[in-house]
């Protein structure tokens, strides 16, 4: 697992989710929706980075 592009990832998908909340409102599908692929991009980071660690 790459952890740079990872976190990259992360930003990315965050940022994602702001502009659909700013946009649309909190409890738009597409929010949700990205909120949980956020959830699981960190989920992951936390995983791989302690087990680098």
């Amino acid at each position: 697992m790459n952890l740079p592009i990872l976190k990259r990832d992360i930003e990315n998908c965050r940022e994602e989710m702001v502009q659909l909340a700013l946009n649309t409102s909190m409890n738009d599908q597409r929010v949700i929706e990205a909120s949980k692929k956020l959830d699981h991009l960190i989920n992951l980071y936390f995983k791989f980075s302690t087990k680098c660690s």
